[in-house]
């Protein structure tokens, strides 16, 4: 479990110096070594320090959430290029929503979350109903018109490639 803080002050007395250090980096620079380490021991996601005209403020980065655009297949629509399989998925359907791109395919933004979207579900355009992760982003998949999820396709945490159909969808 991560810990965050928004406000913390640490005095350098406080703080025990690192083996890292050496005699020609200035004060700051120190300081600011120092308090990366006590934000690593201390599993932090935020830290900031304000003491002696001197503010610092450290924040972990997180994965970048992109949005991706969701073309909506047909039967005749990318069937030649990825196979037989996902032309009998959609005939089998009348409207199928395709991977844009290849990765990982997600029903929710962590595994015990609930999923975006379950089957029977009317949704707005504009909504995320998946992620697919590539090359370590997690890409949301949004609705590009509202409709109603008929079925999910895909298992989550299933490799997807682009173009293989997730939902079958009927538009409202």
């Amino acid at each position: 479990m991560k810990k965050t803080t928004t406000k913390k002050t640490v005095s350098a007395k406080k703080v025990k110096p690192t083996a890292k250090t050496s005699k020609n980096e200035s004060p700051i620079l120190k300081e600011v070594k120092q308090l990366y380490g006590f934000m690593q021991d201390n599993q932090l996601d935020t830290i900031e320090y304000d003491q002696k005209g001197l503010y610092v403020r450290l924040v972990k980065s997180r994965p970048a959430v992109v949005p991706v655009p969701v073309p909506v297949g047909s039967a005749t629509g990318s069937a030649a290029v990825n196979g037989g399989s996902v032309t009998a998925m959609q005939e089998q359907y009348k409207e199928v929503l395709n991977a844009p791109l290849m990765g990982i395919f997600f029903r929710g933004s962590t595994p015990s979350a609930p999923p975006f979207v379950k089957e029977g579900a009317q949704v707005n355009k504009g909504d995320v109903i998946c992620l697919i992760e590539a090359m370590k982003v997690f890409n949301e998949m949004r609705a590009e018109f509202p409709c109603i999820i008929k079925k999910v396709l895909v298992e989550n945490g299933k490799p997807v490639k682009q173009g293989e159909p997730l939902f079958a969808i009927e538009r409202v």
